[in-house]
């Protein structure tokens, strides 16, 4: 079986991107052929170039006020690389339901919270001041919904007396790094259980 081809969004430095990119080597039923931003800003871009893996920008500035006008050229550079699998890793803008529905079934995101707690930003305040004492993440499967789709793994981290938000925030971000190549190795095998890790 030929493997999966995979297209990464991010907007940012890319530290989930990297931990996808380093899994997908060996007997993974997947490989990257995207990296797609929407700032050429991001330092994800050069990080995924010095691996060998095709790079585009998008920027969404010239967009302003027409989110379709901005997704119908994101979606070139995409369906010029044919993926199979497009996997969300800190893609900062919200997306219409006609681009979402495109890739349906084959899109992923990663969110850092235990969904269904904390849709949205800030997950990490949010979390500490609920007096929770468990945090984490989600991959999940995107819909048009924000942050809603099927879960496809979490993993858990205590929340400790003395945290605060951004010390929760490296402990989860450790956890993503972990979560994430885990859910896309299962689900480009075909297999869509979720993966739960301690």
């Amino acid at each position: 079986m030929s493997a999966k081809h995979v297209a990464i969004l991010i907007s940012g430095g890319g530290s989930n991107m990297m931990a996808l990119l380093d899994s997908m080597v060996g007997d993974h039923p997947a490989r990257p052929c995207l990296v797609l931003s929407n700032t050429a800003a991001a330092g994800g871009l050069a990080r995924a170039a010095d691996r060998g893996v095709p790079t585009a920008v998008v920027d969404h500035r010239p967009f302003a006020g027409d989110r379709p006008a901005f997704e119908a050229e994101l979606m070139k550079p995409l369906l010029a690389a044919r993926p199979d699998i497009v996997c969300f890793a800190g893609f900062m803008r919200i997306l219409t339901a006609g681009f979402v529905s495109h890739w349906q079934g084959r899109a992923l995101n990663i969110h850092p919270s235990l969904l269904p707690l904390y849709k949205g930003l800030n997950t990490h305040a949010r979390a500490l001041a609920a007096g929770d004492t468990e945090h984490g993440c989600t991959v999940h499967e995107v819909t048009a919904e924000l942050d809603d789709g099927p879960i496809l793994g979490q993993a858990r981290v205590p929340v400790l007396p003395d945290d605060t938000p951004e010390t929760l925030a490296a402990r989860v971000l450790k956890q993503e790094h972990r979560l994430y190549p885990a859910v896309l190795r299962r689900f480009a095998s075909g297999d869509r259980r979720p993966v739960f890790l301690p």
